[in-house]
């Protein structure tokens, strides 16, 4: 038979335990995706996918849309827990941070399974500008200098054509996001533009443009169902931070994984699927390439 005693151990046992539980399913974990169309935009995209880790995880998912100059810094203070951002921001801050790629995304267009994802120079149709010799003296806009797709990709090309944009253009600018750099060359504001595979084909979908407003420079004929001018590299990393618990980042990859193609967390984003980690080996010889120049 219990005594008095030993019921208050069970009880304070079992308050201890309760509250660890309810600590534990209030936890908030911070979801860090680069906003490369803006937050609105990424807050439409991924805020399911927020959602639904907070659901099956039991966890409060907070989703932190971040510029690309607030990347480095959410990782250095410690902001965030997992990073959803392009493939060069993996490559480059892997060591320096810690950080740890715990699935790749796989994309979509339609019922299509995209692993890898490229770069696309592009001009308004009724520009002189052919090909990539004729950029040399122009004015060309990328989404940002740390912009894989929207900027690095593309800059590697010219760099094998003979041209550095930050040398041999009449201006190498920004313009902060995706959507931006579409309208800015649609506008003329300058004579070429780069941003990455899918925007344009997207930017229409969404009426903003017409496809047949731009000429491609450079395209590349190949399966691949998206415009673009580069080689194509390996898609998006979610990669767990420093201050993550191993276990956390195993769950998190998990139920990502498990994820089903139907999902609204899936379609919102228009990703096809959640994979294992790719290798980036091509994606760092991509930004050594730059930096030697």
């Amino acid at each position: 038979m219990v005594t008095r005693k030993g019921w208050a151990v069970v009880l304070a046992f079992l308050s201890v335990f309760f509250i660890s539980m309810a600590a534990h399913a209030m936890q908030e974990v911070r979801f860090g995706v680069l906003a490369k169309r803006g937050v609105p935009k990424a807050q439409k995209e991924w805020g399911p996918t927020a959602r639904y880790l907070s659901e099956k995880l039991s966890i409060n998912c907070v989703l932190v849309p971040l510029k690309f100059t607030e990347i480095e810094p959410a990782l250095k203070n410690g902001q965030i827990h997992f990073l959803l951002a392009n493939s060069a921001f993996y490559a480059e801050l892997e060591k320096k941070y810690n950080l740890r790629a715990i699935t790749t995304m796989i994309n979509r267009k339609g019922d299509i399974a995209l692993k890898e994802f490229g770069g696309v120079l592009f001009a308004r149709n009724d520009s002189k500008i052919h090909g990539i010799a004729d950029i040399r003296g122009k004015k060309m806009m990328c989404v940002k200098y740390s912009s894989f797709g929207g900027a690095q990709m593309v800059w590697h090309l010219l760099l094998d054509n003979g041209i550095n944009p930050k040398r041999d253009c009449a201006a190498f600018v920004e313009g902060g996001t995706h959507d931006n750099v579409v309208m800015a060359v649609k506008a003329g504001k300058v004579d070429v533009g780069t941003v990455r595979s899918d925007t344009l084909e997207r930017m229409e979908a969404e009426g903003k443009i017409k496809m047949s407003d731009f000429r491609i420079i450079n395209p590349v004929a190949d399966s691949y169902p998206f415009v673009h001018s580069t080689p194509l590299y390996p898609e998006w990393p979610v990669a767990a931070c420093a201050i993550t618990d191993p276990k956390l980042a195993r769950d998190v990859a998990k139920a990502l994984i498990l994820l089903d193609y139907n999902h609204e967390a899936m379609t919102a984003a228009k990703v096809y699927k959640w994979t294992y980690p790719a290798n980036y080996a091509k994606v760092t010889e991509c930004l050594q390439v730059i930096a030697a120049n």
